[in-house]
């Protein structure tokens, strides 16, 4: 199954092709639904007041409720947009965005409101993408949960088996502790107070996956192929495994994950390898944490160039931006995760 995202930030419309879908799925259009009022934003101060109704409208693939084997084509129209905000500052590369890397790329004809096509808001179509994955692991009884990790120092609990995940997707701020979520949203208001953001990571877990799935050679990799979902979601931009870089402050003693029989299955006292040794799933949980960076849009005065004119210059953006994506993000990590897994299977 193969993906491909279509449209801008303030265009008509945003959507999603899928390829490969098989038919016959029953597809939940409510549980697709709900993933998407989990990313959408405008709910709170944490983040954009940009309101949008993210219903999506499926043009094709899709035939009495169920997937008909054609490409299934879904698209989600943009109606809150203020284009103007971006028209004084359109020749400004803003820090941190993918502007002037655009500008290169496409010779200066990319979409810059709004940052066009590498806005977050085509993480929308993602999600869609991800819903009729996580239906398709379903099937085979595996399934993907997340939770905040951590934002801006502020730690979650440690993850530990699924249910808790499944408690966290009802929460408004998916995270395993209330007590911490609450210092979280305190860090990202005091940021936004002062004009500024702040980013963090996610964790997140998929569950039921078996052991022997994957190889070490390059492209058939299971670390490689998560990696290459979750770095086009825009705004990551780390991806780690188990343990992760604290396998850096581990001596092989710790590391080493003791492995026993249980029913005639071989299972791990821990799971510091993330599920994934050798390039090759293990049948533990498959466990990683997607670290954000702090949303780049900030209201304080900023250094930068002036794309025509070839200058120096300042910026000073206008506009609604969210002070931090990573609570919002949680649902598109989780569709990433899921698409991936579908490729581990050979969904």
């Amino acid at each position: 199954m193969k993906y491909s995202i279509f449209g801008e930030s303030h265009g008509p419309a945003i959507g999603v092709v899928l390829e490969g879908v098989p038919p016959g799925l029953a597809l939940d259009l409510d549980a697709v639904r709900f993933d998407l009022s989990r990313r959408a934003p405008g709910k709170n101060a944490l983040s954009t007041p940009r309101r949008e109704a993210d219903e999506p409208r499926v043009l094709s693939g899709l035939f009495e409720g169920r997937t008909t084997g054609a490409p299934l084509c879904a698209v989600i129209e943009n109606t809150d947009t203020r284009s103007g905000d971006y028209a004084r500052t359109k020749d400004l590369a803003r820090p941190g965005h993918a502007d002037y890397a655009a500008h290169v790329r496409y010779g200066g004809f990319n979409d810059y409101r709004g940052g066009g096509h590498f806005s977050g808001r085509l993480t929308a179509p993602l999600v869609f993408a991800g819903g009729v994955a996580r239906q398709l692991l379903a099937q085979k009884d595996v399934y993907v949960g997340a939770h905040i990790s951590t934002i801006y120092g502020v730690n979650d609990d440690a993850l530990e088996d699924w249910e808790s995940l499944r408690a966290c997707a009802a929460k408004d701020f998916p995270v395993l502790s209330d007590e911490k979520g609450a210092e979280m949203q305190q860090a990202i208001l005091e940021a936004k107070n002062e004009q500024d953001s702040v980013g963090g990571a996610i964790e997140c877990g998929v569950f039921g996956l078996p052991a022997g799935l994957g190889a070490p050679d390059f492209g058939q990799n299971a670390e490689g192929i998560f990696a290459k979902y979750l770095f086009a979601v825009p705004a990551v931009k780390a991806v780690a495994f188990g343990a992760g870089t604290a396998f850096s402050l581990m001596r092989g003693s710790e590391a080493n994950d003791p492995l026993y029989m249980d029913g005639g299955v071989v299972k791990a006292e821990q799971n510091c390898a993330g599920g994934i040794n050798g390039g090759i799933t293990n049948g533990m949980p498959l466990v990683f944490e997607a670290t954000l960076r702090p949303t780049p849009s900030i209201a304080r005065q900023q250094f930068t160039v002036d794309l025509a004119k070839g200058e120096n210059a300042v910026l000073e953006l206008q506009g609604r931006h969210d002070p931090c994506v990573v609570h919002r993000a949680v649902p598109v990590i989780e569709a990433a995760a899921a698409l991936a897994a579908c490729e581990l299977l050979g969904l």
